[in-house]
């Protein structure tokens, strides 16, 4: 009995040991897990705080930027304003010169506008003629027969496929019919002269009684005159035949198409101004073309 209350105390002592042992060990895990947090807490504060530095030299760079683009601002207004200074100080004499500019800038508007009336009404004229000249053609004989009124000349081309034989200066049976219309025109208007222009392609000729294509140009306009002459009765004093060979081209004579359009024959038809004027209240008496 006297052993048992001895053993008390010993156990009650080796409890408060264990008992206490645990307490500490407890506040130890929660030190050691405060003290991760905190050094979590330090990096990220770290990292904060270089951001935030670079952030900050960003800003300094950019401030420094706009001080000088500033001064470069207050530089180009004052330049700015010396100016506008100096044109305030020139105004009187300036307002004089605008005027007299003004007055000039109202002249040329006018005569502008005059050039602009004289070319509507001379595309107009030009218009009426080209149209009064080529009523009495077909639309086939369109095909071959170009007619153009250009500063009061008449121009009509006609090719030489539709003119001559092949390879000839002679007039072809088929350029009867055209040749007598366009002889209609010539003949309505008889104060005015008549030129006919033989033109050639590039292509040398080889023929032993044609030395070259001038020879060519100027024996097809004789051709066209002669039968102007003889056939339809136009007055030979009002003709003029001619060749330019191949030296005043309206197309490329490097291709086939540019060469049957140089290959060509215009009747030129020159009236004087007064006459010019004329024609436009007169066309030929020929039947409209059938459609």
């Amino acid at each position: 009995m006297m052993y048992k209350k001895r053993l008390l105390p010993i156990t009650i002592l080796l409890g408060g040991i264990v008992m206490s042992s645990c307490v500490s060990n407890k506040k130890y895990v929660a030190l050691e897990t405060q003290h991760r947090d905190l050094a979590e807490l330090y990096q990220k504060g770290q990292m904060d705080l270089t951001e935030s530095r670079a952030k900050i030299k960003s800003l300094e760079d950019q401030l420094e930027y706009e001080r000088k683009n500033n001064a470069s601002l207050r530089e180009a207004y004052a330049k700015l304003q010396s100016t506008l200074d100096n044109s305030i100080a020139q105004n009187s004499q300036g307002n004089v010169n605008i005027s007299k500019l003004v007055d000039e800038i109202n002249a040329s508007n006018k005569y502008i506008q005059h050039l602009v009336n004289t070319k509507n009404k001379s595309d107009s004229l030009n218009m009426v003629l080209t149209n009064n000249l080529t009523r009495s053609l077909s639309r086939e004989e369109l095909k071959d027969v170009d007619v153009q009124v250009l500063k009061g000349v008449v121009y009509i081309s006609l090719s030489d496929n539709m003119l001559y034989k092949s390879g000839s200066y002679e007039v072809s049976d088929k350029a009867g019919e055209t040749l007598s219309k366009i002889a209609k025109i010539i003949q309505d208007y008889r104060d005015y002269d008549v030129l006919i222009e033989g033109n050639t392609d590039t292509d040398p000729i080889s023929k032993p009684n044609i030395r070259n294509n001038w020879d060519l140009s100027t024996l097809r306009a004789s051709s066209v005159v002669q039968a102007l002459q003889t056939m339809y009765g136009v007055d030979p004093k009002r003709l003029t035949a001619g060749g330019r060979g191949e030296y005043n081209p309206i197309a490329d004579n490097t291709t086939a198409n540019g060469k049957a359009r140089n290959r060509r024959t215009q009747i030129i038809i020159t009236p004087k101004l007064d006459q010019f004027m004329e024609l436009i209240d007169k066309a030929p008496e020929t039947e409209a073309p059938s459609i």
